[in-house]
This record gives structure tokens, sequence and C-alpha cells, in this order.
């Protein structure tokens, strides 16, 4: 009886079955004393050695930094007497939208002195034929991101013209034109 017992229990362990048995019993045995040694228990949620507060990287004193401000947008700083940055976004999709018939020097001539240098630059030689627009169809909506910069939408006929406004002087000017077909 002895025997069959010893030849039962070698055939069981020589098996696929018993050689995966005897790997998770080890695997098992691993796992539990490494536990044991480690002095993680059960109840830290798998971090050990988590911070018990949130770990904080800015200064709390710094302010809100988050999307939805709590303080009011500044306010638009314009030199005394120069226009607001909404008349010069109206002139400036104004001049823009008068493109039919009129030539291209005249054109510029008229959007020159609303515009950076930077912007005139990139305007000189443009045909203004390729204007995709023709008219307003609404009111000009400002969004203010500083006080010496804005962004301007102005819904025309063909879709939405954004105009960004610079004044690092307090005269506003026209430092980009984007357009989105609408």
């Amino acid at each position: 009886m002895r025997r069959a017992l010893e030849t039962l229990v070698t055939g069981i362990l020589r098996s696929r079955l018993g050689i995966a048995l005897a790997l998770a019993v080890v695997i098992l045995g691993v796992v539990g004393a490494a536990r044991l040694f480690s002095g993680v228990t059960g109840d830290d949620g798998g971090l050990a050695g988590a911070p018990v507060a949130p770990i904080s990287t800015v200064d709390p004193t710094a302010g809100n930094d988050g999307i939805l401000a709590t303080e009011p947008p500044p306010t638009p700083r314009t030199s005394p007497g120069a226009p607001a940055p909404e008349e010069i976004a109206r002139k400036f999709a104004t001049s823009w939208l008068k493109h039919d018939g009129v030539p291209a020097e005249q054109w510029y001539a008229a959007l020159r002195p609303l515009s950076t240098g930077g912007l005139a630059d990139r305007l000189s030689g443009v045909d203004p034929a390729g204007v995709p627009a023709s008219r307003l169809t609404g009111e000009l909506a400002v969004i203010t991101r500083s006080e010496e910069f804005v962004e301007v939408t102005v819904p025309v006929d063909a879709g939405t013209l954004r105009l960004e406004l610079v004044a690092p002087q307090g005269r506003w000017l026209v430092d980009a034109v984007d357009w989105e077909r609408g």
C-alpha cells in the first residue's frame, strides 16, 4: 500500500497539474513572506509609504491659476484720446471686407495704420480678391486676455474673422488675423 501511495504522489508531481500546483504554492509562499517581512498591511490601498497629505507643488498663496477665474478679467488699457480696441477691430474688419474692385495698394493703405509692423509686412503684396467675405453680419465679441492683449471675433457673411490686438503703449493695433469658415 505504501508503494502504491508513493507511485500516486510521484505521478501527480510529475504531471503538469502537479507542477502547476507546486509552483502556485511556491509563489504564494514568496509573496506571503515578502508581505510579512515588509510590514505592509492590507489597508493602504497598495500604496506603501504613500503620503498622508497631498503633495503641494505650488505656493498656496500664489493665487488661483485654474480655468475658471474668480477674479474679473482685466480691463484693456488705452492711452487717453486713443480709440478702444473694439473701434480699431471694427475699422480693421470694415477695411478688410472692402475688397471688391479696390486696388491692392488702396486696400493695404487702409489696413496699414491699424496694424502692427509685423502684420503690415505680412499683408504687403496680398491680393484683396482672396478675402472670402464681404460684409459684417453681427456684433463684435471682445475677449480680454490682459491689459495689453485682446481677441475680437467678428461674424461675417462667410464665417468668423478673428483678430488679435495688442497695445504695448496703450495704442491698440491688430497683430494677427485668422479666419474660420462658417
